[in-house]
């Protein structure tokens, strides 16, 4: 063999190994089992969809997702512990369903009040900044004792104080009404008069048109459109203070995200992100639809909540917050985790920024329903 023909040969062999090499580094493509605690009908199990199509496309199809809704495995409050177990590879849901396990789950899904002030940005600092990502996913591993590594997902707030049956007018008018309500905030209503009643939101309707709840808090604009409350309800009150800055989760088995390679790793952690802002500019522009079609379409009345009410569940809220520090050092730790990263960031961003109301009021003045539709006045 003459040295020319040796030389390609070599140069042959080196390229076949290096394709030889790089096929043996690409995973083989996987699909992975995860479940909602969401209907299928509604945004929230829109953002799931997202985000399994986001991963599949940066992990070159190597990862995908079936994004199953509510019971199509397990029982919608059955979705973190069959995570657990490995009956799901994943879950969808909010770490507030969790509070019979543990009443700090709700801190995880962004608590009332914001917490102290904070809206989703201030608490998505607290998470990826302040260290509490890594409290959370201690609180699930080592306090839970739960194999599971979750990831904070959808922005479903600030949400409405909810529907009912007859207008409401001060705090005193919550007493004997049966209401649909759940985490922690059942507590919260409680102490304010509520016979809370805490049940999927795939029961809400149902539950309503029998005569077993008398009002119900879900989400609040498309959400509470797309489960169909206005056509059992007539008074849909907003804003709340139970959930004006709630974060979901999505999360893994931890068996299943370790055996994921770095890159699939990070790309996971980049579709948490991307997905997160895909869907909450898409789902402001779905409230402002909705709320118009509940007046137009169905005679919805959207009222502004009675002050009194707003603050009668801060307050009933701090109330609960400490029964729950007193009994719990991991709350404890957790809530005043939050109360120092509120502290700083709250008071100077409330002097960096305008009141929201301010320039809104200037062009779209207040009213007592909201303005869809209408052109802003030539100023």
């Amino acid at each position: 063999m003459g040295t020319r023909t040796i030389a390609v040969a070599v140069v042959f062999a080196f390229a076949a190994g290096i394709s030889l090499s790089s096929h043996a580094q690409t995973p083989a493509p996987r699909t992975l089992k995860m479940q909602s605690t969401w209907p299928a009908s509604i945004t929230l199990q829109e953002h799931f969809k997202i985000f399994a199509e986001r991963l599949e496309k940066l992990t070159s199809g190597s990862l995908k997702i079936e994004a199953m809704a509510a019971g199509q495995i397990v029982p919608p409050f059955e979705v973190l512990d069959a995570t657990n177990r490995k009956v799901l590879d994943g879950w969808h849901a909010i770490a507030y369903y969790w509070v019979g396990k543990n009443p700090a789950a709700a801190l995880f899904a962004g608590p009332p009040g914001g917490p102290f002030g904070m809206d989703h940005m201030d608490y998505l600092g607290w998470l990826y900044v302040g260290g509490g990502l890594e409290m959370w996913r201690d609180f699930y591993q080592n306090d839970l004792k739960l194999n599971v590594i979750p990831f904070p997902a959808h922005p479903s707030s600030p949400q409405a104080l909810g529907w009912f049956k007859k207008p409401l007018k001060s705090v005193a008018d919550f007493k004997g009404m049966k209401c649909r309500q759940t985490g922690l905030n059942a507590e919260v209503y409680a102490k304010l008069g509520q016979s809370v009643v805490n049940m999927p939101g795939g029961e809400i309707v149902p539950a309503a048109q029998r005569g077993v709840i008398d009002c119900a808090e879900w989400v609040g604009g498309v959400e509470d459109l797309r489960l169909g409350l206005p056509q059992v309800f007539k008074y849909h009150y907003t804003p709340g203070m139970h959930e004006n800055n709630s974060i979901g989760e999505l999360g893994f088995n931890l068996d299943v995200w370790k055996s994921f390679t770095p890159q699939q790793q990070e790309a996971a952690n980049s579709a948490v992100k991307d997905t997160f802002i895909t869907w909450i500019t898409r789902w402001q522009k779905q409230n402002a639809d909705a709320m118009e079609e509940m007046v137009q379409k169905h005679g919805a009345r959207i009222l502004r909540t009675p002050p009194d009410i707003l603050l009668a569940s801060l307050k009933a809220w701090d109330e609960v917050a400490k029964e729950n520090s007193d009994k719990s050092p991991t709350f404890k730790k957790v809530y005043e985790s939050q109360r120092e990263y509120a502290a700083k960031v709250v008071p100077a961003k409330r002097y960096m920024f305008p009141p929201y109301s301010f320039a809104a009021n200037y062009y779209w003045p207040q009213t007592d329903k909201p303005a869809a539709g209408k052109k802003a006045a030539g100023r």
